[in-house]
C-alpha cells in the first residue's frame, strides 16, 4: 500500500485523546442505561399513558416496568454464552441495535402486550450493553485511570437518569401521547452516538492477545499509551508479558462451566471471584435504590402524600443532587478504595431508611404536623441518594470487572450484570404492591439489608483499587484458601502491595537488559514472586 493511500488508525489519535473517545462511547452506553432506567418513573404517572394502556392497576404497572429487567437479565445471559467470540466492540454494537429496535417498538405501543414485548426487547439490548461496556472500558484504560473512568461512566448514567426525570416533568404539562412517546423515542439519540463512534475505536488489547492476535493487541497497547511509545518500548512489552502470563495460566487452568458448577476450578479462586463480583450487583439492588429510581414520583405521591406535579418536580430536583454528589465518588474511588466506599455507603443508607420509616409512620398529609413529618421523610430520600451516588453507584459495576480473571472477565461481568437485573426485577416488581400494602414498614426491609451488608463487605471483599488487573490473579494463586480477607493484608490494603510493584520493576529491568530488538522470547528465565516462566510461554504463544 502506497504512503499516499495509507490512513492512520483511529483518525490519528493516540494516548489520552484515544482513551477519551473510548470513554465517550462507554459513557454514552451507560448514559443510555440511566436514561432508560429513569424514564418510566415519570411515564408511569402520566395520565395519557395510563389511559392508553387501559388504566392498569399497581400489580400490572409493576409488571410493565419490571419485565424490562427480565429482558436485561436475558441480554446478560446471552452475553455469557456468545460475547467472548465476537469481541467487546461488535457485541456492544449488536446490543445498541437491539435496544434501538425496542425503543421504536415502545414509542409505537398502543396496548399493554405491545409495550411489554417492547420493554423486553429493549432490556435484552441494554443487558448486552451493560455487560460489555465496563469490560471494554477497563481493558483499554490505564490502570491509574480505570476506576475513575468507570465511575465517571456511572456518573453519566446518573446524568441520563436526571435528563429523563426533567424531560418527563417538562412534558407533563403537554397533553396527548407526545408527553410519554417523545421521552421514550429520545433514547435513539444515544444509539446514534454509539453507532457513530464504536466501529472506529480500538478493540480491547487484552481480548485481541487472548485470541491469538498479538500483533494487533500490541499495536492497540501502543496507540492507547501514546507519548511516542512503540511496540519495542519496555512498558509496552511489560504490559504484553502481564497479559500473556494471565492468558497462559487461564488456558492451563480455566475450567468449563460444568467444572465451575461442581467447584473444580483449580487454584484460580474462580468460583469465589464470580460470587464476589455477582454479590456486589445483588447488594446494589438490595440496598433499595430502585425502590426510588423507578418509582420516586409514585413513592412521593403514595407514601408522602404530595401532588403529582410536586412529586415529579422533587424527583427531578433529586436527580440533580444525585448527579452532583456522584462526582465526589469519582474523587474518592482510588483514594478510599472499593471496600471503604461500599461500607460507608451501606451504613449511611441504613440510617436514611430507618429515618424514612420512622418519619413516614407519623406523616399525615391532612395536618401541619403530619406534613412536617412527610417533608422530613422526603429530605432523607434526598440524603439516601447522596450516599448512594457517592459510594454505591459505580463500585458494583467496576468490581466484577476487576475481581474476575481475564478468561472469565466477560462471563463474570455478564453474570454480575445478570444478577443485577434479576434482583432489580424482584425489587421493581414488589415495590408498588409493597408501598400499597405495607406503607412505611416497607422501607424497614431496605434498612435491614443495608445494615447486613456492612459486616459482609468488611469480612469477605478484597480490595481491587490501585492494582493491575493481573495483580488479582496473583493474589488468588498465592492465597488459594482466601475467603476471609482480614487475615491477608494484601487483600484489604488500599495501596498496591509492594511485591507486585517490585515484580513489575523486575520485568521492566529484564526487558531493558534484553537485546536491542527486545524479542520477547529472549527474556531470561527469571521469575518474580508468584509468576510463571514468561520465556517458555512467549515461545509457545509465538509458534
Amino acid at each position: 500500500m502506497g504512503a499516499s493511500s495509507y490512513k492512520k488508525p483511529y483518525f490519528g489519535m493516540t494516548g489520552t485523546m484515544l482513551n477519551v473517545w473510548v470513554a465517550v462511547a462507554c459513557t454514552t452506553a451507560m448514559t443510555l442505561f440511566g436514561y432508560d432506567q429513569g424514564v418510566f418513573g415519570g411515564i408511569i404517572v402520566t395520565d395519557s399513558f395510563l389511559q392508553t394502556m387501559g388504566n392498569p392497576d399497581s400489580g400490572l404497572q409493576g409488571t410493565i416496568v419490571s419485565l424490562y429487567d427480565i429482558g436485561c437479565f436475558a441480554g446478560a445471559m446471552i452475553t455469557i454464552v456468545f460475547a467472548e467470540r465476537f469481541g467487546r466492540k461488535k457485541w456492544l454494537i449488536f446490543g445498541v441495535i437491539i435496544m434501538s429496535i425496542g425503543a421504536i417498538l415502545q414509542t409505537s405501543a398502543f396496548t399493554v402486550a405491545h409495550m411489554i414485548v417492547a420493554r423486553v426487547v429493549t432490556g435484552i439490548g441494554n443487558g448486552m450493553n451493560t455487560s460489555t461496556a465496563p469490560v471494554w472500558q477497563s481493558e483499554t484504560a490505564k490502570a491509574s485511570w480505570r476506576g475513575g473512568l468507570i465511575v465517571f461512566s456511572m456518573i453519566m448514567n446518573i446524568a441520563g437518569f436526571s435528563l429523563s426525570n426533567w424531560m418527563t416533568y417538562g412534558l407533563s404539562f403537554v397533553s396527548g401521547s407526545i408527553s410519554w412517546r417523545f421521552p421514550i423515542a429520545f433514547q435513539l439519540v444515544f444509539s446514534v452516538i454509539l453507532l457513530a463512534t464504536v466501529p472506529w475505536l480500538p478493540e480491547s488489547p487484552r481480548w485481541l492477545i487472548a485470541h491469538g492476535r498479538e500483533i494487533e493487541g500490541t499495536e492497540v497497547l501502543v496507540a492507547l499509551e501514546g507519548e511516542g511509545a512503540t511496540v519495542d518500548s519496555p512498558h509496552i512489552l511489560n504490559q504484553k508479558l502481564e497479559i500473556l502470563e494471565a492468558v497462559k495460566i487461564e488456558r492451563e487452568q480455566s475450567p468449563s462451566w460444568g467444572a465451575i458448577l461442581k467447584g473444580k476450578t483449580g487454584n484460580t479462586g474462580m468460583v469465589k471471584r464470580l460470587l464476589l463480583g455477582s454479590g456486589t450487583q445483588w447488594m446494589q439492588q438490595l440496598v433499595g435504590i430502585n425502590v426510588t429510581s423507578y418509582y420516586l414520583p409514585l413513592v412521593l405521591q403514595n407514601s408522602v402524600g404530595l401532588s403529582n406535579t410536586m412529586s415529579r418536580l422533587l424527583a427531578a430536583c433529586n436527580s440533580v443532587s444525585y448527579l452532583i454528589f456522584s462526582f465526589v465518588g469519582l474523587w474518592l474511588i482510588e483514594r478510599a478504595g472499593r471496600r471503604k466506599m461500599m461500607i460507608w455507603g451501606a451504613a449511611g443508607q441504613a440510617v436514611c431508611y430507618a429515618l424514612i420509616s420512622g418519619l413516614l409512620s407519623q406523616a399525615d398529609g391532612t395536618t401541619t404536623r403530619g406534613q412536617s413529618f412527610g417533608a422530613g421523610a422526603t429530605t432523607f430520600f434526598f440524603v439516601y441518594y447522596v450516599f448512594f451516588g457517592i459510594c454505591w453507584q459505580g463500585v458494583p459495576w467496576l468490581y466484577p470487572v476487576e475481581i474476575n480473571s481475564l478468561s472469565m472477565r466477560t462471563k463474570g461481568a455478564a453474570l454480575a450484570t445478570g444478577s443485577n437485573w434479576i434482583s432489580n426485577y424482584i425489587v421493581v416488581q414488589i415495590t408498588p404492591t409493597g408501598i400499597q400494602n405495607l406503607g412505611w414498614k416497607f422501607y424497614l426491609i431496605w434498612m435491614a439489608f443495608n445494615t447486613a451488608f456492612v459486616p459482609l463487605i468488611w469480612m469477605f471483599y478484597p480490595e481491587t483499587s490501585n492494582r493491575h488487573l493481573e495483580d488479582i490473579d496473583k493474589l488468588y494463586r498465592d492465597n488459594q484458601g482466601l475467603v476471609f480477607v482480614l487475615g491477608c493484608k494484601e487483600a484489604y490494603q488500599t495501596e498496591r502491595p509492594q511485591r507486585f510493584i517490585d515484580a513489575e520493576r523486575e520485568r521492566e529491568e529484564e526487558v531493558k537488559r534484553s537485546p536491542a530488538n527486545h524479542d520477547v522470547k529472549d527474556v531470561k528465565d527469571e521469575k518474580s514472586v508468584g509468576e510463571v516462566d514468561h520465556t517458555e510461554y512467549t515461545q509457545t504463544s509465538m509458534k
